[in-house]
């Protein structure tokens, strides 16, 4: 070759070739999902569960298989019989009052026989050691509740996204420290409740699918500013903020045009925005009063809206920050330690007693300026 003579050499945008990939991934993602929705809907899972059945049932006593039977009576996985429509009508009443309740710190793990009673309406399961949920979550299709406070659950599986029938789902007091976003996929919720799992700090932006959600409890954890998800359920009613560490509030609050009451005390904001007075619907804030040093106007002197400031006395005010370091101090020796049963009592019991305080209030046609949060002691 010689060295004077020139060399074509194709050059290919970058761009495109990125767009070609980006073709074919889509289209490879997109085959995926119609090969996955195919073996969702086929007959294969039904019949390895049907299978899985029998080999568990083969080693049972005569006993606990009959016990078994009489608890999955109802199931999809014994024999139909015909029936009539009215017959199919008082077992569908049967079947949506079924509820699998579990409670007690004896129990480490789910029941083996919970896997076949995917028929249940409702899961209510507290005060136990079970640290995770089961991998057959996802059959529960039919599930509308899910209650499983003051466990010890430390995540949520990408397979709750499946119970998209689900309403109310509260996980508190656990040790979340963070939330999947496929949990967006449940767009029937109506309740979420993620109070005191303390190491929660996020939620993912998925959630923002949640347009029926009417009801969002975030209370004492680790949040420093409101959730941009929390911004964007339109429906939502009630948002509970409190406990948290929380500087200032988002000055688009106003986008939640449904919202009736707040709660924000126990944080460090030192004023509210003035968006909060073009919410029409508010009708009740509960703040902290000790550090807020602005406060609109019409937000405080509205006639429509309970405004409730709740006061520490002095005593706790002069103590809260020696508490505050010897926690700190405590958690530091403490960090791998179980959180003792005691601890999970006073933070709910505390919440408690907020909430039917501030539920008294809400018959009563006026509130009180302020009010001053009492210690009593009792020497028995």
């Amino acid at each position: 070759m010689a060295l004077g003579r020139k060399v074509d050499v194709p050059v290919s945008d970058v761009s495109l070739i990125r767009g070609m990939w980006e073709v074919r991934v889509k289209k490879h993602r997109h085959t995926q999902k119609k090969e996955q929705e195919r073996i969702e809907q086929s007959a294969l899972p039904k019949i390895d569960q049907q299978w899985q059945y029998r080999i568990y049932c083969k080693s049972l006593q005569t006993k606990e298989l009959n016990l078994l039977h009489h608890y999955l009576e109802r199931s999809t996985l014994t024999e139909t019989q015909p029936c009539t429509e009215a017959e199919q009508d008082q077992r569908d009443r049967e079947q949506s009052s079924l509820i699998f309740q579990l409670d007690g710190e004896q129990w480490m793990d789910f029941p083996r026989e919970l896997q076949w009673m995917t028929y249940l309406k409702e899961w209510h399961v507290r005060g136990t050691r079970i640290c995770r949920l089961p991998e057959y979550l996802a059959l529960f299709t039919q599930l509308s509740v899910l209650q499983i406070p003051k466990n010890t659950i430390a995540e949520l599986p990408p397979e709750i996204g499946k119970l998209t029938g689900l309403r109310e789902l509260n996980v508190s007091y656990n040790r979340l420290s963070r939330v999947p976003p496929e949990l967006g996929d449940c767009e029937n919720l109506k309740r979420l409740e993620l109070t005191g799992n303390h190491n929660l700090s996020e939620l993912p932006f998925e959630l923002s699918s949640l347009k029926q959600l009417l009801h969002l409890d975030i209370a004492e954890n680790s949040f420093r500013s409101i959730p941009i998800c929390a911004l964007r359920m339109s429906s939502l009613q009630l948002l509970d903020l409190s406990h948290n560490r929380l500087g200032d509030l988002p000055q688009d609050m106003d986008r939640l045009e449904q919202l009736v009451t707040l709660f924000l005390h126990k944080n460090n904001l030192t004023y509210l925005p003035h968006c909060l007075t073009k919410i029409s619907t508010l009708k009740m804030i509960v703040v902290s009063g000790d550090e807020l040093n602005s406060i609109p106007t019409r937000l405080c002197r509205n006639p429509e809206i309970k405004f409730i400031r709740l006061c520490d006395n002095r005593a706790t005010a002069e103590n809260k920050k020696k508490e505050e370091e010897e926690k700190k101090m405590e958690k530091k020796k403490n960090r791998w330690r179980e959180p003792r049963e005691e601890e999970v009592k006073k933070d709910s019991g505390e919440k408690e007693f907020i909430e039917l305080y501030v539920n008294s209030l809400k018959d009563r046609e006026t509130v009180p300026e302020s009010t001053t949060k009492v210690s009593i002691s009792c020497l028995l």
